[in-house]
């Protein structure tokens, strides 16, 4: 009988972070969901029957605090899936402030450094091992016009994730990352509907001809958080249908 985990999902109140923890709970892992959106977290914890911790990211000492009441409450973490990030803010390189550029780098890269330090530094104290699942972009490896903000940042959590899975590999800790291109969120589907312009655009850049699912994101999240990539450490597995092909 395989072992029951404690999932800890960042952003999981939202369309890739709600897909990440179902595809964990289905396989019977105990999961725990953290948002800064106390409402949504709520709702989301409720209609999947999973732990929820409410975290600001950009607070390192709230993380600390977090995961120290996460661990009390659940056992000790076994997997992090760092999904929590912040794509609403964009802009060209000559007109985006410095400060929403700050803003981004504040949630998306420092946010993401501090749950893997806290958490990182717990799965080294038990001595368990463990796995990190970084949820980063293609659009770290082909930008955007008017996205580099948010698309440099994911190229930060690539380098991360690499660092991370060099340090941490003496202590049993796996860390990787999945890299989407655009994702079919209730948000985004919303903004851009089947049969529109911007939607047809999009789809015509994927080789597969689609959007990915977020089922597709938690799909490939669950394969690098479980035994059957053991030996996988430090990648970044572009989930895009082959848009890095073009």
């Amino acid at each position: 009988m395989s072992k029951v985990r404690t999932v800890l999902v960042t952003g999981g109140a939202g369309g890739i972070g709600r897909s990440i923890a179902e595809a964990f709970a289905a396989q019977g892992d105990r999961v725990v969901i953290a948002d800064r959106d106390a409402a949504a977290l709520a709702r989301v914890a409720g209609e999947l029957g999973v732990g929820a911790e409410r975290i600001d990211i950009t607070d390192a000492a709230e993380v600390a605090g977090a995961v120290e009441r996460i661990v009390a409450q659940h056992g000790p973490i076994d997997v992090l899936v760092n999904n929590a990030g912040l794509l609403s803010l964009h802009g060209a390189l000559m007109e985006l402030p410095v400060a929403d550029y700050e803003s981004i780098l504040r949630v998306n890269v420092l946010g993401t450094y501090a749950v893997t330090q806290a958490v990182a530094r717990h799965m080294a104290e038990t001595g368990n091992g463990g796995a990190v699942v970084n949820v980063s972009s293609i659009g770290a490896r082909q930008p955007t016009p008017g996205m580099g903000g948010y698309e440099s940042s994911k190229a930060a959590v690539d380098a991360m994730t690499r660092w991370a899975a060099v340090e941490l590999a003496p202590h049993g800790i796996r860390v990787n990352a999945v890299s989407p291109g655009p994702v079919l969120t209730p948000m985004l589907a919303e903004g851009m509907p089947e049969g529109s312009e911007a939607r047809a655009a999009w789809e015509s850049r994927i080789p597969l001809g689609s959007l990915a699912a977020t089922a597709d994101v938690a799909a490939a999240v669950a394969f690098l958080a479980s035994d059957g990539a053991g030996h996988i450490t430090g990648t970044c597995l572009p989930v895009d249908g082959g848009q890095l092909l073009t």
